[in-house]
């Protein structure tokens, strides 16, 4: 197949624009119009630009000399991808590697194809491209990119967008037909691959059984995302019954819910398919399958903090003592219970998946063994598993204990799960404000958002140290977290926007309240930033 670069007419871009489409370690824009007040910021032309602008990145990384490299390329179900997919490619074929189309695809099998050895795939890629904007609305898109080293942090997205506003203002300036160039594409089913490993794992754990899930009834939940394959090509050849699995066709408008584990109306198709289809377990991804949550025979959820402990019990079964690393939002319950209950070590680090993987990475250069990163998010990366952040393979975890256990003669239902997380404490309130900074507000007086910020984080530090109700946390990486009235508060600075999410758990609505009022008291000078959320909670 061939295709040349296009030649539309572009706007005016400087390196500002493409900067503004960094989202820490992805690219996110709008590439569908329509919705009011969102202008398009991804048209063709720009994507290209930026395909080329890793290409080039990746020939300088690799060092490639006269060896011609390859980048896979694979999408979601979003309805830009069929464009933006030609566009990368024809951005990828004028920085001069061969590119490999994968179609419909998942965030974790693109990375997978950097580390596959198979030439009659294609693989290994040397580089790989998943387009995707996760769990966000319909008319949004971007990129995640790959090597064998894993995704690439910030520092390369920004160098990547950079190099891209440079490669587009050559565009412009040269006129765009005088840069065409022939791209040969290539297509092949790699899924079938990433699918086939899944299998193969949880074949492996039960003693290479054929069809160890046999009998077990499991529905899935893929929300129109890209995660439909997981019901088909890997619970069904292991034998699993999946009636009543739902929402496993690829549609781009999202029809049913949002394609997200952490959102409750997601959480409820989910529970509501396996009480009705009486399952033994239910599976719900996010749009790209990087996420996943589960939820037992009874209804109850294993997602956030039960999701987390669910997983650290069955990797401290497999590596006694180990550290899990977590975000930063974790329960202190969760803490108890993975050192109190299991034996091994909580490091709660930063929001961010990148962050929470790196730093397990870092922990295990150090000597300090970890083999689990995860989100409350539902993002998780093992050290078995090429710390890939991949949805599907923490199911597959917990699809290995299911069939382990039976094989074992140790329980046949998801009461083995949920036998798991007994003596998980957790908390009757749990809620989160997002407290926005009005970065036009005269109380900035030209300051960034972020300088405004960390003022009212030291003022939130500043006010607790007086009172002998509260404990500041003796170790924390990411904002001010403070025990108090039998919970805590977490007050941070967005990774990325004006806000201040703040995060309170709790035993009661009371407790809840007077940890508010703490935090209210503290920022009471701050104009600048809306605290209406936090009004209200602490009028009720």
């Amino acid at each position: 197949m061939e295709a040349s670069l296009s030649s539309a007419t572009v706007p005016s871009l400087d390196k500002t624009d493409f900067l503004k489409l960094q989202n820490g370690s992805d690219i996110r824009g709008v590439a569908v119009p329509g919705v009011e007040g969102e202008p398009v910021s991804l048209p063709e032309p720009v994507t290209e630009a930026i395909a080329a602008a890793f290409g080039q990145w990746l020939l300088h990384k690799k060092k490639a000399g006269s060896r011609k490299l390859r980048v896979s390329v694979g999408h979601d179900s979003r309805i830009s991808a069929p464009t933006l997919l030609e566009a990368v490619s024809r951005g990828l074929g004028v920085s001069g590697v061969d590119v490999v189309q994968f179609g419909l695809a998942s965030t974790p099998a693109m990375f997978n194809s950097t580390l596959t050895e198979d030439e009659s795939f294609l693989c290994p890629a040397d580089g790989a491209i998943m387009i995707t904007a996760s769990h966000l609305p319909y008319n949004r898109n971007g990129f995640k990119f790959f090597t064998s080293d894993g995704g690439l942090g910030k520092v390369d997205i920004k160098n990547i967008l950079e190099r891209a506003a440079d490669i587009y203002q050559n565009f412009s300036d040269e006129n765009l037909t005088k840069s065409q160039r022939e791209v040969s594409i290539k297509k092949v089913d790699y899924m079938a691959v990433y699918t086939s490993g899944l299998v193969k794992a949880v074949r492996k754990a039960a003693g290479d059984l054929e069809k160890p899930l046999e009998g077990f009834h499991i529905v899935v939940d893929a929300g129109n995302g890209a995660g439909g394959f997981f019901a088909a090509k890997v619970l069904e050849p292991l034998g699993a019954i999946t009636s009543g699995s739902q929402f496993l066709e690829p549609d781009g408008m999202f029809p049913n819910h949002i394609p997200n584990p952490e959102d409750k109306t997601a959480m409820q198709a989910i529970t509501k398919a396996v009480l009705d289809n009486k399952a033994d377990l239910g599976i719900i991804f996010d749009t790209d399958v990087d996420r996943s949550a589960a939820v037992d025979s009874t209804g109850r959820e294993f997602n956030r903090n039960r999701l987390i402990a669910l997983l650290s019990a069955i990797v401290l079964e497999e590596h006694p003592g180990t550290t899990i690393v977590t975000d930063s939002v974790t329960s202190d319950g969760l803490t108890s219970f993975i050192e109190k209950k299991l034996g091994g070590k909580h490091h709660r680090f930063k929001r961010g998946y990148k962050n929470v993987i790196d730093e397990a990475i870092r922990l295990n250069s150090t000597g300090e063994e970890t083999h689990l990163a995860i989100e409350t998010s539902g993002h998780g990366a093992l050290k078995e598993n090429h710390w890939l952040d991949d949805g599907a393979y923490l199911m597959v975890k917990i699809l290995n204990k299911l069939a382990s256990a039976r094989a074992a003669g140790k329980g046949s239902g998801s009461k083995v799960l949920t036998d798991l997380v007994e003596g998980l404490e957790e908390p009757r309130v749990a809620l989160e404000l997002r407290l926005k900074i009005d970065k036009n507000h005269p109380d900035l007086e030209g300051r960034d958002f972020r300088e405004y910020g960390e003022m009212v984080l030291q003022q939130v530090s500043n006010s607790i140290e007086t009172n002998p109700n509260l404990k500041r946390a003796p170790v924390n990486y990411e904002g001010i977290r403070v025990s108090g009235f039998g919970g805590w508060f977490l007050l941070r600075l967005s990774l990325h926007d004006p806000v201040l999410p703040l995060n309170i758990e709790a035993q009661s609505e009371d407790d809840a309240v007077k940890l508010g009022v703490v935090v209210a008291n503290a920022v009471k000078e701050f104009n600048a930033l809306d605290t209406s959320a936090l009004s209200k909670l602490t009028r009720s």
